[in-house]
């Protein structure tokens, strides 16, 4: 098969590999030292004896020529490169090979850090950052009060699937349960697509199917739903019925989702109101 990916692009998989390539030295990666080299870093022929491919194959990669490359080949250049995770997926990107999206951490300090203050400005409109697995990552003070108090629910158990479909107090906030329950599971399912094989996705969709019959038999249907606009009505424990738009957007690199919850009528919004006024109180 022909490399049929357009010139500039192999030149700057070729621009990619050098730089890594000149960047480490000898010492580095466990060769002896030579002397005075007249190019900085590892020499080609180096980088292909330790990645175990043929130095003019090698050659031609970074010279930008049109040849083929697999999974195996490339990742083992770049493990001979010492390539970090986001280097080895640029790698991939680059290469035209199949690009698997990073697993999602679901407490990552740096995330949160730069998403909270976008949540918290979002008030009185709940709103929360979730893993595509529905795993609660952040949220500001009206979501915390929303179904009850999130703080006090274990970091581990801080999941909306999990706590839909195994907590019946959270449940009956729902005024449409079984609906909610229908499309959760066929959003989750086209939300993790592929990613089931990652321990994150993999790990909540057993702990449903273990704890839960009716997750287990939705999830059989294989339904999918993909849809970032809907309005659900939900009942507040301190604040009554709330009539509200759910609106989702996505982050392209980890997959998160961010939901604000907007008023659909008047007096949502001022029972949203209420409810920031009592969270804002209960700190």
């Amino acid at each position: 098969m022909t490399d049929v990916r357009p010139p500039a692009i192999r030149r700057e998989l070729g621009d990619f590999l050098r730089t890594r390539r000149e960047r480490l030295t000898p010492e580095q990666v466990g060769l002896p030292a030579t002397g005075r080299r007249r190019t900085p870093g590892l020499r080609r022929e180096e980088v292909a004896v330790m990645a175990g491919v043929g130095v003019t194959w090698y050659t031609w990669l970074e010279q930008g020529r049109p040849i083929n490359v697999s999974m195996q080949v490339l990742m083992a250049v770049g493990r001979a490169l010492r390539l970090d995770d986001t280097e080895k997926w640029h790698l991939q990107r680059l290469a035209g090979l199949p690009l698997p999206p990073p697993e999602p951490s679901v407490h990552d300090p740096a995330l949160v850090a730069a998403f909270q203050p976008v949540l918290d400005k979002l008030e009185p409109f709940p709103t929360c950052l979730q893993t595509p697995q529905f795993d609660l990552v952040a949220y500001n003070r009206a979501y915390r009060f929303l179904f009850t108090d999130m703080d006090m629910i274990p970091a581990e158990e801080r999941n909306c699937a999990v706590q839909f479909f195994t907590d019946p107090d959270w449940r009956s906030r729902y005024v449409d349960d079984d609906i909610v329950a229908t499309r959760m599971v066929a959003g989750m399912r086209a939300a993790v697509g592929t990613d089931l094989h990652t321990s994150a996705a993999a790990a909540t969709v057993e702990k449903l199917r273990e704890r839960s019959d009716e997750f287990a038999r939705l999830w059989s249907r294989h339904d999918i739903l993909l849809q970032d606009y809907e309005t659900k009505r939900l009942n507040s424990p301190l604040v009554g019925l709330l009539h509200l738009k759910f609106v989702s957007t996505h982050t392209s690199d980890t997959g998160h989702r961010m939901t604000v919850m907007t008023p659909a009528d008047n007096a949502t919004s001022q029972r949203l109101t209420r409810l920031t006024e009592f969270a804002a109180n209960a700190e």
